[in-house]
């Protein structure tokens, strides 16, 4: 009967060896999502949205307002600049104006008009797993912006060709698609969900 001792300590290496493989492979999904962090949605791009006006050239200097006087430190001229030159040296051309795009809404979509004619089309969805901002344009191009994803759901784009494009937001048990697509000359979103 001295062969029975080694049978026990080979029974406990085989269910701890398992039990480790078997943690392992359940731990390793959630290893490989990227972590959810608490993040805003970025702004769109600069050039979707108008900025401050610039303001336009002054003719007299603004007054300057100190407690103390400074001391005037005069430049010394360089031989090839004298003030008449200087002087005559104004611009010849005044600044050309830009103005901002006009934004007009259209079933929901913020749609903006570029200087080269093409429809931009920005919208936000949200889910019970995360937010999506989809941009769309009337050249056919889905694109998606911002993706953030709610606490426990992680995020996936999927996109086969310029004008169709998914975004997954995934849990262990169900998934929200949002599903963008440039159809008939305009934007096209279906959003669904799959699972519990």
């Amino acid at each position: 009967m001295r062969s029975s001792w080694w049978a026990p300590i080979t029974g406990w290496c085989v269910a701890t060896a398992s039990s480790i493989v078997l943690a392992s492979m359940a731990i390793l999904p959630v290893l490989r999502e990227p972590v959810a962090q608490d993040r805003t949605l970025s702004p769109p791009p600069a050039a979707q949205t108008p900025g401050p006006p610039t303001p336009l050239p002054s003719s007299t200097p603004p007054p300057t307002t100190s407690a103390s006087p400074r001391p005037r430190v005069s430049p010394t001229p360089t031989p090839s600049a004298t003030p008449e030159s200087v002087e005559s040296r104004r611009p010849t051309t005044r600044p050309s104006r830009t103005t901002a795009p006009t934004v007009t809404t259209e079933d929901g979509w913020t749609v903006t008009v570029g200087d080269d004619g093409v429809r931009s089309y920005v919208r936000s969805f949200r889910v019970e797993g995360g937010q999506a901002v989809v941009r769309m344009t009337s050249a056919g191009v889905v694109e998606l912006v911002t993706a953030t994803p709610a606490d426990g759901y992680a995020v996936q784009k999927v996109q086969n060709s310029p004008d169709n494009m998914a975004v997954y937001f995934n849990a262990p048990n169900s998934s929200f698609i949002i599903h963008a697509i440039w159809w008939d000359d305009r934007p096209f979103v279906q959003v669904s969900k799959v699972g519990s």
